[in-house]
């Protein structure tokens, strides 16, 4: 091949060397130097190379025009000695010395046979965008180069990367870092204009103003959008307002439309309107003019999917300068920035790694299956963080990927053949061989590819059901069908099935939510009763969609997608599951949750068997209860619920508390136990445990004899006290014995008249200290006095008492002093 004039072949040399020896590299090459396409082709024939070398490139449409270009720098087709390899394509032969591949490839390759059988060296492409399968590819590659493969040659390549950090990484041992060779570009200056968009501007609006200043310099014009949406909202407003031709440039597109993309029209001005596809390693052939609106879709997890989805942000001052470069590769050139000065100076000098910022859960499982414990035991660049690893961990695990002891299962060496997150993967791979297979290849599609329907999130239908119609059924539409982006997802779809035993069928309602079962276990949501729209997840969480859905309706639902607050937690993507498939489903998963409790219509205990699927109850049914001390806390329970009102009480009971009250108060020192309500509610398992040992029932409480549980809460002397002092009778001088009654505030007797004659002094308790009322009563027993001195009512009002009792009862003895009587 002859030299290409490019700034890179300055610097072949170098890189030749490095090859040799160590065998490792960093090159560092400015945009527009030529290092994609030069650097593999120089290295072709070099006398280590007996191989293959594999080219990485962080996205197909690139990894396919590089391959391109190569080929036709050699005057050749692709697929002769330059092909490409691509999740979705390939074009290789058995001639093919250069395979340009995208970034993931390589470590399935790795992870089949890490002796990489047949390549000679590897080339890490724009490592800058630090993608996580980059990171991980090259940790393996150094791993296999160290312990099996001393001979494979490695070299990064970048335009804007920390060189010196990256150096340290792949150097051939520690303390020795791998050559740095630094390249300079040839590019023309760049006028930077800022035009920062107004608060209220729509994004296509502030583009077309823009192009329109960018129509007036010579070239073509390139635009930077975040996404496909974005860029078709931008081709609308710019084709309305200018002949020129406006193409578009996305992953997603046809190969063909991308190519169109790419060239120049003779005699038309051409404005390309792109992702980031555009910012590195794609030659963009015409481009005077760059209009750049500042953002980028980067992966983040995004808990509301439990996936890593493509969040639009800033993107960095190193990106910002990578785009403007595209302007000036034919002369000085024009880069138009809708953001301001002020504001470029806040952002990040290079992209953050996705290893920080991704769900880690196809990391992790990548690790296991290389066989260490953790991503931390990889040579990384940056080590991800230990809460998203053990977090990692828990998907995994849900997913049945990893053992007991975080070892890799079989079903997670099967989930990693499949190009596709874990969750998906599990949910792809566990039904594959079934009639589930092509409703799960459709789904996996679905969630991994952009949204088929169009449109604002919150107005989108959320049924899944309605996406796998427009995707199974051609003539099925419904508005705001993204037509791209259903191309995409029924070719992914089809490809699934081809890595798989299904194949493709007729799916039914019923087939979507089992399937999703199984990359969503956690996410299976019952419909709470009473509550339109609103349902509970097995993890415990509460979700609602709006009443007027369909789903609202559902018994049953397993949620793909979510979105708001925790207090408003909002369903986006879903499916209805029957409850019997859930039950069948997830019965290993299933816990009995078997306890006692107070059944307030049979106003008894039941024992209760409930059956859950985590935070969701399948229902109860009772059994015959039977002595235990589960039981007995229970009945120990409804007494201190019912605050004592379910005891047996007697008036001999009650009094009993009021005894040892008035002996606990006057001494102290004989009885310190309390037994009042407060305390027996208090100490109430400790109290009636030991009477309630063998019960089980209501009848049992009812069956208790509540002064002989209250004496044994007393220590045996206590109670003697209480008997010595606070007695329940009391014996008058002619012998009567009458019972004391302790219920009212003050102890109190009840006797007739002429059974206290002769008793003088008024009877006491607790030694004298509390005077005991007594009740003098008529022969017919009807009340005459109540008195707490009884010698001074004998001496004083008796004698008028005394009078109108001997009116009414003659025959009775009345006399003038019964205290000595």
């Amino acid at each position: 091949m002859r030299d290409t004039g490019l700034p890179i072949e300055e610097v072949i040399d170098d890189v030749r060397e490095a090859m040799i020896a160590p065998g490792v590299g960093v090159l560092t090459a400015e945009p527009g130097a030529g290092k994609t396409t030069v650097v593999p082709l120089r290295l072709l024939h070099e006398p280590w190379n007996d191989g293959v070398i594999l080219v990485l490139e962080p996205r197909r449409v690139a990894a396919r025009a590089v391959a391109r270009r190569m080929a036709e720098l050699l005057g050749e087709s692709v697929g002769d000695t330059v092909g490409w390899r691509t999740r979705d394509d390939t074009k290789v032969s058995s001639s093919t010395r250069i395979e340009v591949i995208t970034e993931g490839i390589l470590t399935r390759r790795i992870q089949r046979d890490p002796n990489l059988p047949g390549v000679s060296a590897v080339l890490f492409d724009e490592f800058h965008e630090r993608s996580v399968h980059a990171d991980l590819g090259l940790a393996l590659a150094l791993e296999v180069r160290e312990s099996i493969r001393p001979d494979l040659r490695l070299l990064v390549m970048s335009a804007t990367i920390d060189a010196e950090a990256v150096a340290e990484l792949v150097g051939p041992e520690e303390g020795t870092p791998a050559p740095v060779i630094e390249c300079a570009g040839r590019s023309f200056p760049i006028d930077i204009r800022w035009r920062p968009r107004k608060g209220k501007d729509k994004l296509e609006s502030a583009v077309w103003s823009a192009v329109a200043e960018a129509l007036t310099e010579p070239g073509d014009v390139l635009v930077f959008l975040p996404g496909v949406r974005e860029i078709k909202r931008a081709i609308t407003e710019i084709s309305y307002n200018t002949d020129a031709a406006v193409l578009p440039l996305y992953g997603a597109l046809r190969p063909e439309e991308q190519d169109a993309a790419l060239r120049v029209i003779p005699g038309q001005r051409r404005i390309v309107v792109a992702t980031d596809v555009a910012e590195t390693s794609l030659t963009v052939d015409g481009i005077g003019t760059v209009v750049d609106a500042g953002l980028c879709r980067r992966p983040r997890y995004d808990p509301a999917s439990g996936l890593s989805k493509l969040i639009t942000s800033d993107h960095s001052k190193a990106s910002a300068d990578q785009r403007a470069g595209r302007a000036g590769r034919l002369g000085p050139g024009v880069a138009i920035r809708l953001w301001s000065k002020m504001e470029h100076a806040s952002r990040s000098r290079h992209e953050s790694a996705e290893i920080e910022q991704i769900d880690l859960a196809g990391v992790v499982l990548e690790s296991l299956a290389w066989g260490v414990s953790s991503p931390a035991e990889l040579r990384l660049l940056d080590q991800p963080r230990d809460g998203a690893v053990a977090e990692a961990f828990e998907i995994l695990a849900m997913l049945g990927a990893v053992d007991d002891d975080k070892r890799i299962t079989a079903e997670g060496r099967a989930m990693l053949a499949l190009p596709l997150h874990p969750r998906l993967a599990a949910m792809v791979a566990a039904v594959s061989d079934g009639p589930l297979g092509w409703p799960a290849a459709v789904l996996a599609s679905l969630l991994e590819e952009r949204d088929v329907i169009a449109g604002r999130p919150s107005e989108r239908p959320v049924d899944m059901w309605t996406r796998v119609k427009l995707v199974v059924e051609d003539d099925y539409r419904v508005p705001n069908t993204d037509v791209a982006a259903l191309r995409q997802v029924r070719r992914r779809a089809r490809q699934l099935v081809r890595r798989t035993n299904a194949s493709e069928g007729v799916i039914s309602i019923d087939d979507i939510g089992r399937a999703l079962s199984f990359a969503y276990p956690d996410r299976i949501g019952k419909k709470r009763a009473g509550q339109g729209g609103r349902f509970l997840l097995r993890n415990g969480m509460g979700v609602e969609v709006a009443k007027t859905d369909p789903l609202a309706h559902d018994e049953m639902v397993v949620v793909a997608e979510i979105a708001g607050s925790k207090r408003n937690v909002r369903i986006r993507l879903a499916a209805g599951i029957d409850p019997l498939d859930v039950e069948l489903g997830f019965m290993v998963d299933m816990t009995e949750r078997n306890f006692v409790t107070w059944d307030d219509g049979r106003n008894d205990l039941v024992r209760r068997v409930e059956r859950c699927l985590g935070a969701i109850d399948f229902g109860t049914h009772d059994q015959p209860v039977e002595p235990s001390p589960q039981t007995t806390e229970a009945l120990i329970d409804r007494i201190v619920s019912t605050k004592l009102d379910i005891l047996p009480w007697t008036d001999a009971a009650r009094a009993f508390q009021r005894r040892v009250s008035f002996v606990a108060e006057h001494r102290p020192d004989l009885v310190s136990t309390s037994i009042d309500d407060k305390a027996l509610l208090a100490h109430a398992h400790e109290l009636f445990e030991p009477w309630l040992s063998n019960a089980y029932r209501r009848k049992d409480i009812e069956e208790l004899t509540m002064i002989d549980v209250l004496r044994n809460a007393l220590e045996w002397n206590e109670t003697e006290a209480v008997d010595r002092l606070a007695p329940t009778h009391v014996t008058f001088a002619r012998g009567r014995r009458a019972q004391i009654d302790y219920l009212g505030e003050q102890p109190k007797v009840s006797v007739r008249a002429q059974d206290a004659y002769g008793t003088s002094v008024t009877p006491s308790i607790v030694d004298g200290n509390v005077p005991i009322a007594v009740e003098l009563l008529s022969p017919a027993n009807r009340p005459i006095q109540i008195t707490s001195d009884l010698a001074a009512f004998w001496t004083g009002s008796w004698s008028e008492v005394r009078k109108d009792m001997a009116g009414r009862y003659p025959k009775h003895d009345w006399p003038t002093q019964p205290g000595s009587a």
